[in-house]
């Protein structure tokens, strides 16, 4: 319009002979800036009408991505979950599905989706469940048969006790064939352990826990470095004994293991408002922030369940045992900084395992001292020719010239029971009944005082049913 009134000014304004000119001229620059005009204006409402579509699309692809995270997390953090969980308590794949998974009427984004992907994880994880349930299965199998060995050997290991009581060398040899069948099975009772079954033999009567614990000593290597101190008199009921021995041989091997040899370990046993307190102090280097992080996380596996693909390439079996058995019994467990300058472990039995003891002060006497066990000699070289002593049996009853009679299955449990814990009997606290306490300790002293042709220390033969003893 403006250029409009501007070539009517200007074809008045201009010399006749030239007003046609400029009037066309100006109607034409007109013309142009109104079809211009035109389609800039036509342009700009498209644009403006694409950019209108655009903030909507937009929109609606933020809300689609904004349910599908929703449903992904939903998947991850909910579905999933239930699903493995479903699983893990025995369901079947079909039935998992049916209950996780969308129906296939739901008619929502990715329901489809997120269907096959559950049905697919599912199965995988079943697929899993199984090739580690027949792990374990053959773990338990194979301890099961090194058990059925162990067994057997120990018992024809005792029978040759028997045979062979009354030759001192032919019976240390024997005392020691049977310490080390008795290590390798805690070991077999260790993958046991692990593959998800039970410790070895079960007990059916109450066992004092002096006894038990002279039990756990005996199944470890340095059994003469533990200091047995003082034990609550009480006694672990029956099916509580193999377990409460077992974890306690554990952190034993562990205290024995990881300490200087000229150290010794110092185990007691105290009675707390919740079960009995187990302590076991060593002398070693004590626990690094490594080692005291990484033992914290070995034992809380136990809350979440522990599996045999936790215990890497190079296992330590002690803890790993013991936190599958404080699973299984309610034990607690914890490692602390030592007095001694090394490691305080506790272990806390819980008393519904915890009994009054039938046996006040334990079944074997903690009176006895015995003599340090002697060099084993080569195998092959030649006894020498028993003194006529050794003709007459010995711990029982007396013969006419004072010395004692030996009775056959006496002597080949309580030797087995006073040479395999020595160190439990003499640092133990004695106990005084009314009348004079049974000493079977003392068998040894009084053979071998027979051997040398003394007088013996009286009749106190006494047959023993200890833990440490292994007895099956």
């Amino acid at each position: 319009m403006v250029l409009a009134v501007c070539t009517a000014t200007a074809a008045l304004l201009v010399p006749l002979e030239v007003r046609t000119p400029t009037a066309w001229c100006g109607t034409a620059a007109t013309v142009a800036v109104a079809l211009t005009s035109s389609e800039a204006a036509r342009r700009g409402r498209v644009i403006n009408s694409l950019r209108r579509r655009c903030a909507e699309q937009e929109a609606a692809l933020r809300h689609q991505l904004a349910q599908q995270d929703a449903a992904t997390a939903r998947l991850a953090s909910e579905l999933l979950p239930k699903a493995v969980e479903m699983l893990q308590r025995g369901a079947f794949v079909d039935e998992v599905v049916r209950a996780v998974a969308p129906s296939p009427s739901d008619n929502s984004p990715y329901a489809a989706e997120h269907r096959k992907v559950i049905r697919f994880v599912v199965e995988a994880v079943q697929a899993e469940e199984g090739l580690r349930d027949s792990a374990h299965r053959a773990f338990v199998n194979i301890a099961r048969r090194v058990q059925a060995i162990v067994h057997q050997q120990a018992t024809d290991l005792r029978e040759m006790e028997d045979r062979h009581g009354n030759t001192p060398e032919v019976f240390s040899d024997l005392l020691h064939l049977d310490h080390g069948t008795a290590l390798i099975g805690r070991l077999a009772d260790s993958i046991a352990v692990l593959g998800g079954s039970r410790p070895g033999r079960q007990w059916k009567n109450p066992i004092p826990l002096y006894n038990v614990l002279r039990g756990a000593m005996s199944r470890i290597m340095d059994y003469r470095r533990v200091d047995l101190h003082s034990v609550a008199d009480v006694a672990i009921t029956g099916p509580g004994v193999e377990p409460v021995i077992h974890a306690a041989a554990e952190l034993l091997d562990n205290a024995t293991r990881y300490s200087p040899p000229e150290t010794r370990v110092h185990l007691t046993a105290v009675e707390i408002q919740s079960g009995v307190a187990i302590e076991i102090e060593d002398a070693g280097v004590g626990l690094t922030d490594e080692h005291r992080r990484r033992t914290d996380r070995v034992l809380e596996m136990a809350d979440r369940g522990f599996d045999l693909d936790d215990l890497g390439e190079t296992p330590r079996l002690g803890l790993a045992v013991v936190s599958r058995l404080a699973k299984n019994y309610g034990f607690r467990v914890s490692l602390r900084p030592s007095a001694y300058g090394g490691v305080r472990a506790v272990l806390i039995v819980p008393g519904d395992l915890v009994t009054a003891s039938a046996t006040p002060g334990g079944e074997i006497a903690r009176a006895a001292t015995l003599p340090p066990p002697k060099v084993r000699k080569k195998p092959g070289r030649p006894l020498p020719d028993p003194p006529p002593a050794m003709e007459t049996p010995a711990v029982g009853t007396h013969t006419a010239n004072g010395l004692p009679q030996r009775r056959r299955r006496a002597l080949g449990m309580a030797a087995r029971a006073a040479a395999v814990a020595p160190t439990a009997a003499e640092t133990a606290p004695r106990t005084e009944p009314e009348s004079e306490p049974t000493q079977p300790g003392l068998w040894l002293a009084a053979f071998t005082s027979a051997l040398k042709g003394d007088a013996p220390a009286g009749d106190r033969g006494q047959t023993s049913d200890d833990p440490s003893d292994e007895k099956e």
